[in-house]
């Protein structure tokens, strides 16, 4: 009934009308459950009445119990605290016996010590009498022992006595052990057989006395086995650096003499090590006073054999006692430099990059048996550079061996020269260079194997001057222009003639110069990492690539100028056109077919020679340099009619920069062009920087008479016409404007026709109409073949002019 009304209850139990029969017998059954719950209401009402008097008497009786149960705790509350100050009563006596027994073993156990301490002091003193350093070392442990329990009681008359008689006969022991040490290396121990178990009993005493014992003991020890050394090694007959050798020769012997003898020392004394820093301390002083007092510069191959025989003797040094032990492999670095560059396979790459993987390893395994050897007492000394150090001031004679050694080959490998290369080389580089680099490898190899600091750093400067020679060589072999009286004369002076074998040479120097810069500075790379680090920094290698970025680039100007002068002929042959009295445009000009065959006689080989980045270099400078010759060559040319200037005139088709240099040639040329009453107006737009001289000149070409020239020069050096300057030009090169109609060109090409002072952009466009007429031959024939070389799989010109 929760979800549905009273309606929809007697709907759904009476749907029809016929149900209604079943109303009576409903209401009979609802009625009675009426009845039923009626019932059960009035007998829980009952009950409720009835157990609410019961609670009552339940929670009285509860209070009752909770009132009696706290009385009980109070009570026993009360119980406790009575029993508690009756054991303290009981107690208090039984306290006070515990801490006198206490006291008292306490007082057993000092006096007990007391007893040992005085006797093991008696004890030790006999046994320091008699020299019995077995017993004594273990008495001396136990003495120090039973003394470390009486710190406490310093002031004590009784443990201040017994603290100053053990003092005593520790010093006793130290003076006995001191004297019989002394005996050792005399010969007595073969003369007596306990002795050196003797002294091997001292050592266990020496353990026992304090730390500054042992070190005494040790130090007076080497400086008694190194005081023959000294007494003969200072004597006038080895006292010489040829003698050197013998030195080391002396210390291991000695050592290994006496191997079986200094087994009586502890190990952890390190005996042998410590001998071993003092003979080279000695060594050192008594190797730089003969240095210092030597008259003249020593001989070299003395001096470097002392040297390295110093070397050999502090690698088994450090080989044997371990720690500080320093790699002297260089050889890695050192071949790196002068790779073939632009050559390594992946294979060579690999086998690189695996040799560095192999070196760190072995340096991370060096630092950690480093570190195992660090942690014994006494080891890690560096023993590379104890010795051979003194020898740093004094190798400047080497130095200037290996300079003059340098030279030498330098000198030889440049008359050697063939200034060709091997058929098949990938590099075109001249032999000189690889072969100087290889004699500098094998130089600096010899100076790493002997020092890596101050001379190896001077040996490097020796390097900076022989690359700096051998790029003089270089720039030396280039060809030089014409001088003299006969040069002048001739017309020559300054001009540079090349040979096909020139060239080749010329370019081969480019590349070894390219492959010397790039070498020097592996090579400052490679001694940097090798170098002591304080002279890592001062490790440059730049001056040296300036020289040598200067002979690449004097031979490159050089090489263009060379190729200009094979172009005299035909520029010569230019001049002497009779441009003048040309009816008609012809083809092509036959200066042009001169300079169309030496180009493609001369510019694939070179582009085959060259480096592209040089080779692109070239083709600029030789595009730049012919612009401007061009443009004086027309002056050099008499008359020059309008047919002859279209015959000679340029396109503005071809690539930017070649255009960008011959546009001033290509102005001059429609200046000729234009009409004599404009040709002041022409000149001033399109050469705003020319001279009345050049404008004389121009005036001679179109074939003015000197009269008819007077009058145009008066109005040129006045200035008038006034041409107005625009805001903007664009550049002459560059595309120009739509030729204007006939009638305007007319008007333009006669302004006083029409009453109006010619503007610069009128000129510039009259200009523009009279060279678009210009046939497509004579000398931008010769420029178009760059433009066509481009086009050519096979050409040198295509990476270069690519659109």
């Amino acid at each position: 009934m929760d979800k549905m009304s009273t309606l929809e209850y007697i709907n759904q139990m009476f749907p029809t009308e016929a149900s209604l029969s079943g109303v009576e017998p409903l209401m009979l059954k609802i009625q009675s459950e009426i009845r039923r719950v009626d019932a059960g209401i009035l007998a829980a009402v009952r009950q409720q009445s009835n157990s609410g008097t019961k609670a009552k008497e339940d929670l009285a009786a509860a209070t009752h119990a909770v009132e009696e149960l706290t009385y009980k705790i109070h009570e026993i509350k009360t119980k406790a605290e009575q029993s508690e100050m009756m054991v303290q009563e009981i107690c208090r006596d039984i306290k006070k016996l515990d801490f006198a027994k206490k006291h008292i073993t306490t007082t057993i156990t000092a006096l007990h010590r007391l007893t040992m301490l005085v006797s093991a002091v008696e004890q030790l003193q006999v046994m320091a009498s008699k020299r019995q350093y077995k017993e004594a070392a273990a008495q001396l442990e136990a003495v120090n022992q039973l003394c470390s329990h009486f710190e406490a009681y310093r002031d004590i008359p009784k443990i201040t006595e017994l603290r100053e008689k053990f003092k005593n006969i520790k010093q006793i022991l130290k003076s006995h052990v001191f004297s019989d040490f002394s005996s050792l290396g005399t010969g007595k121990e073969s003369e007596e057989s306990n002795l050196l178990q003797h002294l091997s009993d001292a050592c266990l005493v020496v353990d026992a006395l304090e730390p500054s014992v042992r070190e005494e003991l040790v130090n007076n020890f080497c400086s008694r086995e190194l005081t023959s050394y000294e007494q003969i090694f200072e004597g006038a007959e080895l006292a010489k650096l040829d003698k050197t050798e013998r030195r080391y020769a002396w210390i291991k012997r000695r050592m290994r003499t006496n191997e079986e003898i200094w087994k009586i020392f502890p190990t952890s004394w390190l005996v042998p090590y410590r001998l071993c820093i003092q003979f080279c301390k000695k060594t050192r002083k008594q190797l730089e006073g003969i240095l210092g007092n030597l008259k003249e510069k020593p001989d070299v191959a003395t001096l470097l054999m002392a040297l390295q025989r110093t070397l050999e003797f502090e690698d088994e040094l450090a080989e044997k006692f371990g720690g500080g032990t320093q790699s002297r492999e260089v050889g890695n670095e050192i071949e790196e430099i002068g790779r073939q560059h632009n050559s390594q396979s992946a294979s060579d790459i690999r086998k690189k990059y695996e040799k560095k993987l192999a070196a760190h390893q072995d340096t991370e395994n060096e630092k950690k048996d480093g570190n195992k050897d660090l942690s014994a007492p006494g080891a890690g000394f560096n023993f590379h550079g104890i010795i051979s150090s003194c020898f740093e001031p004094h190798l400047t004679v080497y130095i200037e061996l290996e300079e003059k050694t340098l030279m030498e080959n330098l000198e030889k490998l440049v008359q050697e020269e063939t200034w060709d290369v091997e058929e098949g080389s990938q590099n075109n580089v001249l032999c000189s260079s690889m072969q100087l680099f290889l004699i500098i490898k094998r130089s600096l190899k010899r100076c790493t194997a002997l020092t890596k600091s101050q001379t190896l750093y001077n040996l490097f400067k020796v390097f900076q001057g022989v690359l700096k020679a051998y790029a003089t060589k270089l720039f030396a072999r280039l060809p030089k222009g014409g001088t003299g009286i006969v040069a002048a004369a001739t017309g020559m002076d300054g001009q540079i003639k090349t040979s096909d074998r020139d060239e080749r040479v010329i370019c081969y120097i480019v590349n070894s110069a390219e492959y010397c810069h790039k070498t020097s500075g592996e090579l400052a790379e490679s001694v940097s990492k090798i170098i002591d680090s304080q002279f890592a920094d001062r490790v440059d290698m730049s001056e040296v690539q300036d020289e040598f970025s200067a002979v690449i680039t004097k031979s490159l100007v050089t090489l263009v100028h060379g190729l200009e002068t094979k172009f005299d002929a035909e520029m010569a042959a230019m001049t002497r056109v009779p441009w003048g009295t040309l009816e008609s445009v012809g083809d092509q000009s036959g200066y042009v077919n001169g300079i169309n065959m030496i180009l493609t006689s001369s510019i694939p080989i070179l582009g085959s020679l060259l480096s592209p980045i040089y080779f692109q270099f070239f083709l600029d400078k030789l595009a730049s340099s012919l612009g401007p010759r061009f443009y004086m060559n027309i002056f050099k040319c008499k008359q020059i009619s309008e047919t002859g200037a279209q015959q000679t005139s340029g396109a503005a088709g071809y690539s930017k920069f070649v255009s960008r240099e011959m546009s001033k040639a290509e102005a001059l040329l429609k200046v000729i062009l234009s009409p004599v009453d404009s040709v002041a107006d022409t000149y001033r737009a399109l050469l705003p920087e020319g001279t009345p001289m050049e404008f004389q000149r121009i005036l001679e070409l179109k074939g003015l008479k000197k009269s008819d020239q007077q009058s145009i020069l008066d109005d040129f050096n006045k200035g008038a016409p006034a041409i107005t300057q625009p805001s903007s030009v664009a550049p002459v090169g560059q595309a120009v404007p739509p030729a204007p109609p006939a009638t305007a060109v007319q008007a333009i090409s006669n302004p006083a026709s029409v009453g109006f002072i010619a503007s610069r952009e009128d000129v510039l466009t009259r200009a523009a109409a009279l060279g678009r007429g210009a046939a497509t031959t004579g000398f931008k024939r010769f420029l178009a073949l760059t433009e066509a070389a481009k086009d050519r799989k096979d050409g040198p010109f295509r990476k270069l002019f690519n659109a």
